[in-house]
């Protein structure tokens, strides 16, 4: 069986005030979780201040994306070292939003991918579509494309700290969420291509999430579906009784 991450991006979201009073309500109510893993992944200016309040709880600490090299001169970038050390266990690569306004390519998400196993971090590796591709009949090409692009060169023993993302991208922020049967059918399929890539034991204990506008009333019969492991949650992880909602899906 896997076992479901529920991961909050906050995004550029939140100062330290808001972030501290935010994680503490939600370590405060998620101390029983003994079937599920949870993130945080706040902006890199609270890493310092939120990893010793999560330390010890059930909720993790993840950053929304790094560079790929140890160090040198890149400005205004993060270490992979850097985020390991200061209490990060996870990191988002190849949002959508990376991908659309900072030019993220397969290449690069994938230099990203192996810099953060090589260094202890659990990628959690974004794919998906835009409108136009979808209403074309090429969501399916585009998302397996971006996954072979990804994960190129990994072997299945890395693919096996790997998390996917799923977030079609016309989804994202905008209210509408794909139907659970779409969403399973592409988590399928994604599923389908991990064994491809490595082998069906391998794909099958890879965590694929949703992300997409996931919210309180529509998480349950997301999670219901076969292939999907969990969530990338958006806006609703900014607020504490929605992100703890989701968490404790039905």
């Amino acid at each position: 069986m896997r076992r479901p991450l529920l991961a909050g991006n906050w995004k550029m979201h939140y100062g330290v005030s808001e972030g501290v009073a935010l994680v503490e309500a939600l370590s405060a109510d998620l101390t029983d979780l003994n079937d599920r893993d949870v993130v945080v992944c706040p902006p890199f200016t609270l890493l310092g201040s939120l990893a010793p309040l999560l330390d010890g709880t059930a909720v993790a600490l993840g950053a929304q994306n790094m560079h790929y090299e140890a160090k040198g001169a890149f400005t205004g970038e993060i270490a992979p070292q850097m985020l390991k050390e200061l209490g990060c266990s996870y990191v988002i690569l190849g949002h959508s939003e990376r991908r659309q306004y900072f030019g993220e390519t397969d290449e690069l998400i994938n230099r990203k991918a192996h810099a953060a196993l090589a260094n202890g971090l659990k990628p959690i590796v974004c794919v998906g579509e835009v409108k136009a591709e979808r209403d074309s009949g090429q969501a399916e090409s585009v998302v397996v494309g971006q996954l072979r692009g990804s994960l190129a060169g990994l072997s299945a023993e890395q693919l096996r700290s790997v998390v996917i993302a799923y977030e079609p991208v016309w989804a994202i922020g905008t209210g509408h969420t794909a139907t659970p049967a779409d969403a399973q059918a592409m988590h399928a399929r994604i599923r389908a291509e991990l064994a491809a890539l490595s082998d069906q034991a391998t794909a099958d204990a890879i965590i694929i999430q949703y992300g997409g506008s996931v919210k309180p009333d529509n998480v349950d019969e997301l999670m219901a579906q076969p292939d999907i492991d969990g969530a990338l949650v958006g806006g609703a992880a900014l607020k504490a009784a929605d992100f703890i909602r989701i968490v404790r899906f039905k």
